[in-house]
């Protein structure tokens, strides 16, 4: 698989194997596939044994789209994220496609693209077995193209999760709008990963940084916020939420939610058990946010079984994040749980 580049950089058992295996052959999976021996094997090869559940790819079509609109993304390929991998002791990525992902508006072509960066997601993790696990992209403002994806995604590719942005043209992810999907994941009880953008109200401050700088902690934290007070989380209680970046600037406004929380009128009927508790639940990945302040911050919130290993490459390699966490002064097991028990505890399907 080539270097996919488009402009600038811009902002499982035997059955589960099988399935794979049997759906691939359909559109061109190389030969590497047919010697597999179990589920998706979770490769260790020397001294490799962590578990990337931050890791962004970018397919052909989707990097094609992107160039028809003016728009560019970092450049990408399998080899760079394997010499990166290989590198820093990396045994396996779940690959998430690119920001900005689907947030076109054009229904037909969200499902065209959704297939085919999943279809590809999953030839890579067949290709390179071991190596690559599968966070499924969704069409999500299109009810009808979503829920027919996360059927084709989980039942079909045998995808570990689903990957979300934290806004789609100014909506969050608590919006009502929304709920016949993550009803359908809640019924699944399926794994979403999240991931942020520059959200439409704040994309031309005039500032000396460019908005990614800022924006995308708060836009983590602006769907955090709308999941939780809007009592969408408390409804949909079996999705299993990941947030970036070690949950962007929630935890530095906890004292705000909390008090928030007091002010609601209808807070036992959105919060019934307290924000609190539903910010515990979540999973935070340690992308951009290893280092000595974010993670000072985020223990307080969330123990260290919520904690997920993540590098957010291309943008960041793991190398910042084996920094990081070694110089927080994690005891053995803790740095173990997080780089990769915990890991293997939400995504089994990648014990094989």
């Amino acid at each position: 698989m080539q270097e996919i580049q488009a402009g600038h950089e811009g902002p499982h058992g035997t059955q589960h194997n099988a399935a794979r295996r049997k759906l691939l052959a359909g559109f061109g999976a190389a030969g590497a596939t047919a010697t597999m021996p179990g589920g998706r094997l979770l490769a260790q090869t020397g001294k490799s044994h962590r578990i990337d559940i931050h890791h962004h790819f970018v397919s052909p079509g989707y990097s094609a789209a992107l160039k028809e609109r003016g728009q560019g993304h970092a450049p990408w390929s399998v080899q760079r994220s394997l010499e990166d991998m290989d590198k820093h002791g990396v045994a396996t990525s779940v690959t998430s496609l690119i920001q900005p992902a689907l947030t076109f508006g054009d229904v037909a072509l969200g499902r065209k693209l959704a297939r085919e960066a999943n279809e590809y997601a999953a030839r890579l993790a067949q290709d390179h077995p071991g190596r690559f696990g599968v966070f499924a992209t969704l069409p999500f403002t299109d009810t009808e193209g979503s829920l027919a994806e996360i059927a084709y995604a989980f039942d079909t590719l045998k995808a570990e999760g689903i990957c979300l942005m934290t806004s789609y043209n100014g909506r969050y992810l608590g919006d009502a709008g929304f709920h016949p999907v993550l009803a359908e994941l809640n019924r699944r009880k399926a794994v979403v990963y999240t991931h942020p953008l520059t959200p439409a109200c704040c994309g031309n401050i005039a500032d000396e940084v460019p908005p990614v700088a800022i924006e995308y902690a708060v836009d983590t934290t602006r769907t955090m916020a709308s999941l939780v007070f809007s009592g969408t989380a408390a409804r949909y209680p079996d999705v299993r939420w990941i947030f970036s970046h070690s949950g962007g600037v929630t935890p530095f406004l906890l004292s705000r939610f909390t008090y928030h929380e007091t002010t609601m009128k209808d807070a036992k009927e959105k919060l019934p058990q307290g924000v609190i508790f539903e910010l515990k639940k979540f999973f935070y990945d340690t992308a951009q946010g290893n280092h000595p302040g974010a993670l000072a911050a985020l223990l307080k919130l969330a123990p260290v079984s919520q904690l997920l290993y993540g590098t957010d490459f291309p943008f960041r390699s793991a190398a910042e994040v084996n920094a990081g966490l070694a110089q927080h002064g994690f005891s053995p097991a803790e740095l173990k749980a997080i780089e990769r028990d915990n890991a293997l505890r939400l995504l089994p399907l990648l014990k094989g």
